[in-house]
């Protein structure tokens, strides 16, 4: 097998995220639900912005994220998300491109607009999504590079991304290809929203497909639709042979062919945005794991990355991963 040229290629949404500060009123009055993501449509999310104060716009997405991460550790990285040629889609196209990460997905010249996601963060750092997905869910098989996803180490699936049948079969034919050229396949879960949606599904897809799963502690238990963390844990021991199961400030447990590793957070500097978090956790423990590092390694890695974005406003690193990790001995 030949090396690989990427570490990690991600498919997921391509948003440009925009970040403000409200109360918890203000989410009572919009309707929008603490702590989880809401999808709506372009109306609704206009009426939305139209009602926040001072905003942040960052290109964004979950995948996005994450590979803007792993750019920040100094790792190879692509990206297939849909945007529209639009001006967001324009700004969407720079700003990963300019942090190295690869990116070739041709821009859509019709149809929704580029999507974004409307993130209102609580007093308590607690962040609330409403997401017009708008160009983003028009990806399909077509836009998978079979040449990108084969020179990926790793592929990883967006769990956010898995409602429009285009999408779908889009990570059917790059789990397909990942596989047949002897590389692996990564999931995240995303969301409980996105798994009480299709739980019977994406059982399947751990099952049948996925090679290292990334969940946190609510995910994991509605996808096996259990009380508690310990049955959940018992359960994927058994269905995916690696197992990235984050706990917030009780850190990670990380499952490898059954063995069970508990490891403590990293303390952030400030507790200010969570968003982005675990996208940078899995950025973090990929890129461990890409280049040979032992599972506690990973999630420590992953820890320090999504300790740095918890300090600051946005879901992408504001400083060098690379610096962080190596500060600390990794």
């Amino acid at each position: 097998m030949t090396a690989p040229d990427f570490h990690v290629a991600g498919l997921g949404n391509a948003l440009v995220d925009v970040l403000a500060h409200a109360d918890d009123d203000f989410l009572i009055a919009h309707g929008i639900e603490k702590g989880a993501m809401t999808l709506v449509d372009e109306a609704h999310a206009t009426r939305v912005y139209s009602a926040l104060g001072p905003t942040v716009q960052v290109s964004g997405g979950s995948l996005a994220n994450a590979t803007a991460g792993l750019a920040s550790l100094g790792g190879k990285a692509a990206f297939i998300g849909k945007v529209r040629d639009d001006q967001l889609g324009m700004a969407f196209s720079h700003d990963i491109r300019a942090l190295g990460v690869s990116f070739k997905t041709a821009a859509a010249t019709q149809g929704p607009a580029t999507g974004r996601c409307l993130i209102v963060v609580t007093p308590d750092a607690q962040r609330s999504m409403t997401t017009y997905l708008g160009a983003a869910q028009d990806l399909t098989p077509e836009d998978v590079d079979p040449e990108t996803i084969s020179r990926a180490a790793i592929t990883f699936l967006e769990g956010y991304l898995w409602d429009p049948p285009g999408a779908k079969q889009a990570f059917v034919k790059a789990a397909k290809i990942a596989h047949d050229a002897n590389r692996q396949v990564a999931l995240t879960l995303s969301d409980s929203f996105c798994v009480d949606r299709y739980r019977t599904e994406f059982r399947q897809l751990v099952a049948d497909e996925v090679d290292i799963l990334f969940a946190n502690e609510a995910e994991i238990m509605s996808l096996y639709e259990v009380d508690t963390f310990d049955a959940a844990l018992q359960i994927v021991s058994g269905q995916a042979p690696v197992a990235a199961l984050t706990r917030s400030a009780a850190g990670s447990v990380i499952v490898v062919n059954g063995e069970i590793h508990v490891v403590d957070a990293e303390m952030p500097t400030a507790l200010v945005d969570t968003t982005g978090a675990g996208d940078q956790f899995a950025a973090g423990f990929l890129y461990g794991w890409a280049t040979g590092r032992s599972p506690v390694d990973c999630a420590r890695i992953g820890s320090i990355c999504a300790a740095e974005v918890i300090a600051h406003m946005g879901p992408r690193p504001e400083t060098s991963l690379a610096d962080l990790v190596a500060a600390r001995g990794l």
